[in-house]
């Protein structure tokens, strides 16, 4: 299959980055605990907005698209400003942020398996960097915000739900589906599962301890 086949239009991976940006900067303007100012707001924006990217193209050992190209910067941050405009106004929709998160990681997903394959990936490795480019900008919120790592917690199936999409847009384009609507099934898949984990309260079972205490023998 040829290698052009798999090239990204430049709108799906701003759609990506501005998406990304209003994800972040709602998030953190909702996170009133941690009392961040604008700043900060637009810097958790932009790092939900380019965080997957830059961390797929560090593991495919590319350039960082987010620092050549003028337009991430500028489409992530406006849209950071936007999220911080409108969240006064959609501060009791947590629902909009999950879906928002869920669309935003399927698209970077897509993104991140389908330049994998285009620069020769195996179909694994393409699913592991597609995962790490649909969680990669999530993680780093966290990370900056000092909070526990979305992936890891119990029932939020972050990772699941960008393995489900990104395994689905890898087997369909080994069976010869065109890449844009592999794509959109990925991004669809990814979306369905993270939504549904946070509505039917999905989740795998807790980690226990090993070892149990020992009872004291009596007296």
């Amino acid at each position: 299959m040829s290698i052009t086949t798999f090239q990204v239009a430049l709108w799906v991976e701003l759609l990506a980055a501005g998406l990304g940006g209003l994800q972040g900067a709602l998030f953190a303007a909702d996170t009133r605990h941690r009392r961040i100012d604008v700043l900060g707001v637009l810097v958790i924006g932009l790092i939900v907005a380019l965080g997957g990217s830059l961390l797929r193209d560090v593991v495919l050992n590319q350039p960082p698209v987010v620092i050549w190209m003028n337009w991430y910067l500028v489409v992530a941050g406006g849209s950071a400003l936007i999220g911080m405009t409108l969240q006064p106004l959609i501060a009791h929709a947590g629902w909009l942020i999950t879906l928002l998160d869920a669309v935003v990681m399927g698209l970077f997903g897509a993104i991140g398996a389908t330049k994998a394959l285009s620069l020769g990936v195996g179909e694994v490795g393409a699913l592991v960097v597609g995962v790490v480019g649909a969680i990669g900008g999530g993680m780093l919120r966290d990370i900056v915000l000092s909070i526990p790592v979305s992936f890891l917690r119990v029932g939020t199936l972050y990772a699941v739900a960008a393995g489900s999409g990104v395994g689905v847009l890898v087997l369909l384009v080994e069976f010869g589906v065109a890449v844009l609507i592999a794509s959109t099934i990925c991004v669809a898949v990814t979306t369905v599962v993270r939504v549904a984990a946070v509505v039917f309260d999905w989740k795998f079972p807790e980690q226990r301890s090993l070892h149990r205490p020992r009872r004291r023998s009596p007296a």
